[in-house]
């Protein structure tokens, strides 16, 4: 390149030629690239996932439905055999499958066209579908349509969807492209939002969301800070060619879009890709558990399959002038089958021999839990936050390393280990889990602005017999000022240990109806929770004090408690 000065004097650079107008051509770059392509002529061929699944299970057990007219397979002899497709093979092969001949099913967009791979009813082979989505490309639309295969009606049972990446973070740009598109979806068919995504990503998947955009921008402010770790500004924008430091010294306004950022990234070194792509997913999935905490993640509808439920009561919330449809508050019991994690398969999944795994039992209520490294969290300062997995029979979470110290935690032997997980698998597995909750449901658009806003949680109550009901959960705590909105302020009464169990689960207020505007709310004194009760008269206190609670002088000040052990009938003996 010939390089020159423009009329403005910026220096810009052209392609040189010679006298004759022939390019000039760089010979270091030349012999690089002829060197490039000796070495990469020398390795030895990759098979493509299509060939490799075959080569590794054998055309007796692997139906291949795809356009290919001619593949090389391995032949009884152990020799490579070039072997010519019919169209009608694709027939014989989804024939095999459907029928149980052959186990495993490969296809494409070519041979997936017109045909079903589900358990049906009608079919020989209905085990269940373990479906595989390898190279899913840009197009949501297609990818959907091929999981649509394997889901349809009149089926044994539903598929599970498997997305296949390897550990190059930079690959997850392509399965955030399709979690984008089908949210956009879902947002299209927002009567039924699950008709997008299924809940089929995580939100975290979604690089392009909002919390990912605004983690971008909290992330070129940390490299522009010098607090990262991955890289430093200037080798980023030498390898990326993106600008982030401006002429001046400072940031530039204009900083790059999220898809501009994700395409550069991938022509990074893998390692280097890699830690980018761990501090900015840290970034993002701190700011997912801040919204999931919060209440305000909308992750659309949410399945909740259950043995069975009962409508407690049924609160008519209003009634539409117009068409005269009508909304309601529902209180639901749901019994719900537990579905505890076995033993062989969390040995499965996780392992005990590692050094990175952890056993360990709750001091305090004996529960047992495998902990597992996690993505460290990192905060809008640029300071990590170790993060832990704890998986349990019932549940599995994330706890940071201050709350691991702080918690009853333990570490216990692995037989040890082994006896209680499988005590409580087995208690579990023979049990119902019984909850309450309120289900606002009907025509929900007049009153959505009546609904609390910070907990946002769309709801589907499926139940075995096949009644459902469709609706937007309300908080306990939630329903007395929904009530109040609306003009219903007597319509619910709760009882004491609804009281008690919602303030002591959610950390919010509650009141209580007595002679006195009585509070209820959840105070931490000591390093413990207590239950403290607000809005009382000093000249009742020997009255509280007769009935359970008890007082405690802090900072000059007296406070009024009720006991944690005994809440339930302390609280029934101030409303009676």
């Amino acid at each position: 390149m010939a390089v020159f000065t423009d009329e403005n004097g910026n220096a810009r650079s052209e392609p040189m030629s010679d006298e004759n107008g022939a390019p000039v051509l760089c010979r270091s770059a030349l012999a690089a690239r002829d060197s490039m392509i000796e070495q990469l002529c020398a390795l030895p061929p990759i098979a493509t996932a299509l060939d490799a699944i075959i080569e590794r299970f054998g055309v007796d057990q692997v139906a291949e439905v795809t356009g290919r007219t001619r593949r090389l397979i391995v032949g009884r002899d152990g020799c490579q055999v070039l072997q010519s497709r019919s169209p009608r093979a694709n027939v014989a092969e989804t024939r095999d499958f459907m029928d149980g001949t052959k186990r495993i099913l490969v296809f494409s967009d070519a041979g997936g066209t017109g045909r079903s791979y589900h358990a049906d009813l009608a079919a020989k082979n209905q085990m269940r579908r373990v479906h595989f989505l390898l190279e899913p490309g840009w197009r949501a639309d297609a990818a959907i349509q091929g999981l649509g295969r394997t889901n349809r009606t009149n089926q044994a049972s539903a598929p599970l969807f498997r997305p296949v990446t390897t550990d190059v973070r930079g690959e997850r740009r392509f399965i955030s492209t399709i979690a984008r598109r089908l949210d956009s979806l879902g947002a299209l068919t927002r009567g039924q939002r699950q008709t997008g995504g299924q809940n089929l990503f995580d939100p975290a998947d979604n690089l392009e969301s909002t919390y990912a955009k605004e983690a971008l921008h909290r992330w070129f402010g940390l490299l522009f800070a010098g607090k990262l770790e991955a890289v430093t500004l200037s080798r980023f924008e030498e390898l990326s060619g993106l600008r982030v430091e401006g002429p001046d010294g400072g940031m530039v306004d204009d900083l790059p879009t999220i898809q501009r950022w994700l395409n550069r990234i991938l022509a990074l070194p893998i390692a280097l890709q890699n830690g980018i792509f761990d501090e900015f997913l840290g970034l993002v999935e701190a700011r997912i558990d801040a919204a999931r905490q919060a209440g305000t993640l909308d992750i659309g509808v949410e399945t909740i399959a259950v043995e069975h439920y009962e409508v407690l009561t049924d609160t008519l919330l209003r009634t539409d002038a117009l068409s005269g449809a009508t909304t309601h508050l529902l209180e639901l019991e749901i019994a719900r089958a537990l579905k505890p994690l076995r033993l062989e398969r969390l040995e499965e999944l996780y392992g005990f021999s590692g050094s990175r795994q952890q056993l360990l039992r709750n001091a305090r209520s004996g529960r047992i839990g495998l902990l597992v490294p996690a993505r460290s969290l990192l905060t809008d300062e640029g300071t990590r936050v170790a993060r832990f997995e704890l998986v349990r029979p019932l549940k599995h979470g994330h706890i940071t390393a201050d709350q691991l110290e702080e918690s009853n935690w333990e570490a216990v032997d692995p037989t040890e280990f082994r006896r209680l997980w499988q005590v409580e698998v087995d208690d579990a597995a023979s049990n119902h889990k019984r909850e309450r909750l309120h289900l606002a449901t009907g025509l929900l658009l007049p009153v959505w602005d009546k609904l609390p806003s910070d907990y946002v949680r769309v709801s589907r109550i499926s139940a075995r017999d096949g009644r459902s009901l469709l609706g937007r959960e309300v908080p306990l705590h939630c329903v007395p000022e929904l009530c109040q909105a609306l003009g219903l302020e007597d319509e619910h009464a709760f009882s004491a240990e609804q009281i008690v169990d919602a303030v002591l689960g959610t950390g919010r207020p509650m009141q209580i109806k007595s002679r006195e505007a009585l509070t209820l709310k959840r105070s931490l004194v000591n390093g413990a929770q207590r239950l403290e009760l607000a809005g009382w008269s000093a000249s009742r206190l020997d009255w509280y004090k007769a009935h359970g609670c008890f007082t405690e002088i802090i900072r000059y000040q007296t406070r009024l408690f009720v006991p944690t052990t005994s809440a339930v009938a302390v609280l029934a003996g101030l409303v009676g």
